[in-house]
C-alpha cells in the first residue's frame, strides 16, 4: 500500500514538474461591414510536450468569442472516431496491400512494414484509404508527438462552457476521403509511404513553423507531402475550405462571433481561409 502511494506520489510530482512550451501561433481577427467579426486560430493535431497559448491576444479572443467552431467537435471521443473509421472503411476483402502500392514503393512499403512489426494483412479488410490512413498513424506513433499536447484539444478546453459547432464531424470529415477514387486512394498510399523516411523531420518542421506563427513557412508546407498531388489538395483542402467558408459567412451575416479553431494549413495561401474571407470584403487583422 505504501509502495502504491509513493509511485502515485512521484507520477504527480512528475507531472507538475514538466515543462510546458510556450506557443505563439498566428491568430487573425476578421471584421465585417456591419460589424460582424470572427477569429481564426491555426491548430495542430499532436505535439511532443504540453503547450500553453497563454497572451493577451488569445485570451481577448477566447473572452470575446460567442462560441467555439472545429473541424471536429467530438475530438476526445476516439471511440466515436474509431466506429465511425471502421463503419466507413471495411470491406469483406481487399487486395493485398502491396499490390495496392505502386510498383516503385512496393520495397520501401516492406522494410516499413518490417521496420514497424506490422503484418500486412492488418490491411486486408480496409479500403486504400484507410489503409494509407492507418499506415500513417503508425508511422506517427514512432515519433513521440502525442494527440493529448494537441492545440485542438486544448482550444476546447480553454473554451469549456460556451457553445461548440463543428464544420465536418468524424462521420463527414472520414467520408471524405471514402469519396475518392481508387486511383486518388492508391496514390495517398504512396504519399504516405514516401514520406515515412523524413516523417518525423517534416513534423518538426510544421511543429516549429506553428509554435513560432510563421505564416510563410507553413504557406509553403501546404503544398508539400500528400497535398503536392493536385487531386488530394483539391479534395483534402480546397473544397473543404470551400465549404467551411460557405457556412461561416452566414454565421457571421446572422450575428454570431465564433473563434474558428482548425488545423494550421486551412488558413494559409491563396486557398486559405484568410485569403478568402479578404476575397468576400472582410478585413482580416493579424493579432498575433
Amino acid at each position: 500500500m505504501f509502495n502504491r502511494f509513493i509511485a502515485a506520489l512521484l507520477a504527480l510530482l512528475l507531472a507538475a514538474c514538466q515543462q510546458k512550451e510556450e506557443a505563439r501561433p498566428a491568430l487573425w481577427q476578421v471584421d465585417g461591414p456591419n460589424g460582424e467579426r470572427a477569429w481564426l486560430l491555426g491548430t495542430i493535431h499532436a505535439l511532443p510536450r504540453p503547450i500553453t497559448l497563454e497572451g493577451p491576444a488569445f485570451a481577448r479572443a477566447t473572452s470575446q468569442a460567442s462560441q467555439l467552431l472545429v473541424e471536429v467537435a467530438a475530438l476526445e471521443d476516439d471511440q466515436h472516431t474509431a466506429l465511425a473509421f471502421h463503419k466507413l472503411s471495411a470491406v469483406p476483402s481487399a487486395p493485398p496491400i502491396a499490390a495496392r502500392a505502386s510498383e516503385a514503393d512496393r520495397s520501401t512499403l516492406t522494410k516499413l512494414l518490417a521496420d514497424e512489426k506490422i503484418s500486412p494483412d492488418r490491411f486486408n479488410q480496409m479500403d486504400t484509404w484507410a489503409a494509407a490512413l492507418a499506415l500513417g498513424q503508425a508511422i506517427s506513433a514512432r515519433s513521440g508527438d502525442d494527440s493529448g499536447n494537441g492545440a485542438d484539444r486544448l482550444v476546447l478546453r480553454e473554451m469549456k462552457g460556451k457553445p461548440l459547432a463543428e464544420f465536418e464531424g468524424a462521420e463527414r470529415q472520414l467520408a471524405i476521403f471514402d469519396a475518392l477514387p481508387e486511383a486518388e486512394q492508391r496514390d495517398l498510399l504512396s504519399a504516405v509511404i514516401r514520406s515515412a523516411p523524413t516523417a518525423r523531420e517534416d513534423a518538426r518542421r510544421l511543429q516549429q513553423a506553428w509554435l513560432r506563427g510563421d505564416v510563410e513557412e507553413l504557406a509553403a508546407l501546404d503544398h508539400q507531402g500528400l497535398l503536392a498531388d493536385p487531386e488530394l489538395r483539391e479534395a483534402l483542402l480546397v473544397r473543404r475550405n470551400e465549404a467551411w467558408i460557405s457556412q461561416l459567412v452566414p454565421l457571421l451575416n446572422r450575428g454570431d462571433k465564433p473563434l474558428v479553431a482548425v488545423g494550421a494549413l486551412h488558413l494559409v495561401g491563396r486557398d486559405g481561409l484568410v485569403a478568402r474571407l479578404e476575397a468576400q470584403g472582410f478585413k482580416v487583422t493579424r493579432l498575433q
